[in-house]
């Protein structure tokens, strides 16, 4: 019990502890308990007893305050040092105040010290006896971080130059090459942690008069000599592993370079991640000189990888995939790679260093927090921001130091176990509930770290534009323009102004822009257009910076600052819709709000919005003004995928229906107002997309007008207040003004333009029994009669069901009729010049192509397969497959191609605010389609080769099924 409040977890095993070591005196005893683990030390102490002598070892430590201190805080903190003196006990006297020097060891006297090592255990023995150097002068606060974090680097250097001496004495045509090991990572920047992989680029030369081939062989051998010899388990453990992917070409490339290979890869084929990676290279073995040849040739490189044109998409990339390949059960406890980790110090200091070191030397160093400070001494970074960040940086490193420390395993992972905790908590100086108050710690920090990742990009970028600079800031507008440019503004200049123009002044709106911007602008980078969006923010900004809500909504709801930003900076589409109506700012930050709202529903808005207005103008506006606001609602949502395909063409026909139904009803009541009671009942037909629930972006209304005189009607009288109601309802809807206007096309009528706008009933039903033509038919498949006179409607598809589902099916002849339609369509329809296998409508495995399958198989077939009595393709598509009609991969290949060309279609229209017909040519574009569609601006390539794969195999289905 008296162990236990000591701070003992295992009693009885520290009690039997205590009896193997003899007489332990009660100092002793509580100085373990003061330990990170107390059990872990005492449970080590009493194995080094047996080796060393428990007495022997015990006056020892009697003896000597300072050794056993040491000696104690190490073995509570780290099993594995503890498991190493178990096999070494000699050393344990190396925690002497005469061995451990209190001024940093350098990098010579390290060298020196390993180079006496001649075989892999005597260089790992030499490894870890240094190793334990290291953690007692950090442990014991001899030497700070960054002093212990150099220190484990050079010994990681010294390491590697004396594993490649006991190579070259084992290689006996060592003398053919030079070669030269360059320090990469962490290594290379003098910050290495206890257990890592150490990265390496192996360079080499022939020595003179050797040959070639031969001197590329003992190279080869050596650099995999030297890998070997520091990775492979023996008896005395492992040291590391000896990382060399950063080479050109990875894995993939060999695994030694001559000098002008080096060279060559870097002139033509590197990207800019390899550039980032070069700012930490230093020689570490081998050919000095060779070392600094390479150094020297590719410096200039490095500090040009911000004007390469791809510098944007290869950093956002690269940051992409550093999160993706992190385990979701680990992104919340990731030290290193998660959101607030190390790595967005590291990323975020390299990226400014990349950015201004071309014009500013003194910001070249490989060391982050030497970087770091150098930025702030530049002006580049806040000082109060660059103290917080470093002091974040090291309390994060700490931890990582101390969790890797105790088994000497290779882990960035925050444990979850209460003991772990317990233990790293108080070998950080956590006394009194360590493991919570770690936690708390630790998480203070990453936030810390999340929101200066920010601020060191973008709240310098404020200051630049501000009259009098504060905090020491000494950004220049040069400087300023030029980290715009890096981060993928395309007018530096303008966006500066922007910037200018949102912050000046001391009004209450400028200070609140002032403490957004830096977050908006971030995410601006992160998308397509952030010309875009910055501009597009100050314009709704001017709109609304006075409206009580507009500013306090994004200042006190991140989502919906975030959510804006990333829509103005990747839709024109929803921008434009936007800035007609910033209010439409307000459903942003609202799940709710973000859901299209259901047909009846809008209808009922839409009816409201009619009754209130006398005039049929204003009804007409009002009607226009609901479409807008629903427009923005669903293109906000898709945006930020929130909505699948079939989720936008349902929520887009909805939108149309309801503005159909109340222009209907202003134009009705605008003829009534000149002609009296009408005289005659309308109904309004749905066709194609539109019939089919199916709209998009860029559709027009597709329909067919119908009425039928009231009973006594003059049938003249009639036909001429429909055919006013008629047009009147396209011109209220085409009219241009402030709300996006809809165009209404009757071209599927029958007889096409050649025939009357509106028809009667009556005069339907006689052409359809004389006339029909079978394309007309097969228009019809995806009729649905929706707007105006219910009854009429109901009539109206009566009609026409027998035409579109006729008993038996369709005749051969028919069946020819439409494979003869549809192969006219595919040689004269398609545009002069546009790509048959990149056109979305019209192209080998598109719309046109799935669709006219589909409506073939419901025109053979929807007589006896009620189920395919459908105007939606898909709907017709499954029960096709569910009566076995189509094969299970034959439907999905169909699908798929619709799904996707519909999905592209639409992100053409919300990126780029018009229709197109053809997939995008220009990268800019396609970036930006990409961003929409999920990929990622960097994989629009993945997204035109899964597209053309994609249509490709829906061609085959097609081919095989519509024209067999």
């Amino acid at each position: 019990m008296a162990l236990a409040r000591k701070g003992f977890r295992n009693g009885e095993g520290a009690v039997a502890d205590l009896t193997r070591l003899g007489n332990v005196p009660d100092t002793l005893v509580d100085q373990i308990a003061g330990v990170a683990s107390p059990d872990t030390a005492l449970a080590s102490l009493t194995s080094i007893a047996d080796r060393f002598g428990a007495r022997k070892l015990l006056d020892l430590l009697a003896g000597d305050a300072d050794l056993r201190q040491r000696l104690l805080v190490v073995l509570g903190t780290s099993q594995a040092l503890g498991d190493f003196l178990v096999r070494h006990p000699e050393h344990v006297v190396d925690l002497s105040t005469d061995e451990l020097s209190t001024t940093p060891i350098g990098l010579d006297v390290r060298r020196r010290q390993m180079a006496e090592a001649t075989t892999a255990d005597e260089l790992r023995v030499a490894y870890y006896r240094k190793l334990l150097h290291i953690a007692a002068r950090d442990l014991t606060a001899l030497t700070s971080f960054e002093e212990s974090s150099a220190e484990l680097a050079d010994l990681a250097v010294a390491t590697l130059g004396a594993a490649l001496k006991i190579a070259e004495a084992a290689d006996e045509n060592a003398d053919l090459c030079r070669l030269t090991i360059m320090a990469m990572g962490k290594t290379g920047g003098r910050e290495l942690n206890y257990v890592s992989d150490v990265d390496v680029i192996f360079i080499h030369e022939p020595a003179e008069g050797a040959d070639d081939g031969a001197a590329i062989a003992a190279a080869t051998r050596l650099a995999a000599a030297v890998m070997k010899l520091c990775h492979e388990h023996t008896s005395e453990g492992t040291i590391w592993e000896v990382d060399a992917n950063l080479r050109p070409e990875g894995s993939s490339g060999p695994l030694v370079r001559s000098l002008s290979s080096h060279i060559a890869y870097y002139e033509r084929w590197a990207t800019t991640w390899e550039f980032q990676a070069l700012l930490k290279a230093r020689y570490a073995a081998g050919d000095e000189e060779l070392a600094q040849g390479y150094l020297d040739a590719l410096s200039p490189m490095i500090w040009m990888a911000s004007t390469r044109e791809n510098f944007v998409t290869d950093v956002r990339a690269m940051r992409r995939r550093v999160i993706e390949n992190i385990p979701p059960n680990h992104r919340e406890r990731q030290l290193k790679l998660g959101a607030g980790g190390l790595r967005d110090v590291e990323f975020a200091v390299q990226l400014l260093q990349l950015v201004h070191g071309r014009a500013d030397v003194s910001l070249r160093s490989s060391t982050t927090v030497h970087a770091l400070k150098a930025l702030i001494e530049g002006g580049y970074v806040g000082r109060r921001d660059g103290a917080a960040m470093e002091e974040a940086y090291e309390f994060l490193r700490t931890l990582e130091h101390r969790i890797q420390l105790f088994k000497l395993r290779r882990s960035h992972i925050v444990p979850d176990d209460a003991e772990d905790l317990r233990r790293i908590g108080r070998s950080m100086g956590f006394r009194q509930n360590p493991a919570e108050n770690l936690t708390r710690e630790w998480q203070a920090h990453r936030r810390i770290v999340r929101r200066l990742h920010e601020k060191l990009f973008y709240q310098p970028l404020l200051e630049a534009v501000a009259s009098l600079p504060t905090d020491g800031l000494r950004l220049t507008p040069l400087a300023a323009e030029q980290r715009l440019t890096a981060l993928g503004f395309a007018d530096p200049k303008g966006a500066l102004a922007h910037i200018q123009a949102l912050t000046s002044g001391v009004s209450r709106r400028a200070a609140i822009q002032k403490s957004l911007l830096p977050a908006m602008l971030a995410w601006f980078a992160e998308s397509p257009d952030p010309d875009g969006g910055l501009l597009a923010f100050r314009k709704i900004s001017e709109g609304l910076g006075e409206t009580h809500w507009y500013l306090r909504k994004l200042r006190d709801e991140g989502e919906g600052a975030e959510q804006l930003a990333h829509v103005l900076s990747s839709s024109r589409y929803v921008t434009d819709l936007i800035l007609r109506a910033p209010d439409s700012v307000a459903l942003l930050g609202d799940d709710a709000e973000l859901k299209p709202l259901e047909r009846e529903r809008l209808r009922t808005e839409v009816e409201l919005a009619t009754s209130r207005h006398k005039d049929p103008r204003d009804a007409i506006r009002a009607v226009r003004r609901v479409r807008r606001r629903e427009l923005s609602r669903i293109g906000i949502a898709d945006v930020l995928g929130r909505l699948d395909i079939l989720e936008v063409g349902e929520a887009l026909t909805d939108v149309s229906t309801a503005t159909l139904d109340g222009a209907l009803k202003a134009a009705t009541a605008a003829v009534e107002a000149e002609r009296g009671t009408m005289p005659t009942r309308l109904s309004i037909v749905l066709m194609g997309r539109l019939g089919g629930g199916e709209a998009g972006y860029g559709s027009d209304a597709d329909v067919m007008f119908v009425h039928d005189p009231v009973e006594g009607a003059d049938e003249t009288e009639a036909a001429e207040a429909a055919m006013a109601v008629a047009q009147g309802l396209r011109k209220m809807l085409a009219a241009p003004g402030d709300d996006p206007p809809l165009d209404v096309d009757a071209d599927l009528r029958p007889e096409g333009k050649n025939g009357p706008l509106v028809r009667t009933f009556a005069a339907y039903k006689a052409y359809y029994e004389k006339w029909s033509a079978v394309w007309e038919a097969q228009a019809l498949l995806r009729a649905s009669a929706e707007v105006g006179d219910p009854d009429l409607n109901q009539r109206f598809t009566a009609l026409i069901d027998p035409l579109r589902w006729p008993e038996g099916g369709a005749t051969p002849a028919e069946i020819r009729e439409v494979r003869r339609i549809k192969a006219r369509v595919d040689s004269e329809r398609l545009p002069r010049g546009a790509n048959p296998n990149t056109h979305l409508k019209l192209g080998r495995g598109g719309l046109a192509d799935v669709e006219w399958t589909v409506q073939l198989l419901q025109m053979q077939h929807a007589h006896a397969v009620p189920e395919m009595r459908t105007t939606r393709t898909l709907d017709a598509l499954h029960a096709a497959l569910k009566a076995d009609l189509v094969s299970h991969d034959d439907a999905q290949a169909l699908e798929a191609s619709w799904r996707l060309v519909s999905r592209i279609r639409n992100a053409v229209v919300l990126m780029r605010g018009k229709p197109a017909e053809s997939m995008v040519e220009q990268a800019s574009e396609r970036a930006g389609v990409a961003h929409l569609l999920g990929y990622g601006m960097e994989q629009s390539e993945r997204m035109v080769d899964e597209y053309l794969r994609t249509t490709r195999q829906a061609r085959k289905v097609v081919e095989r099924i519509f024209y067999e």
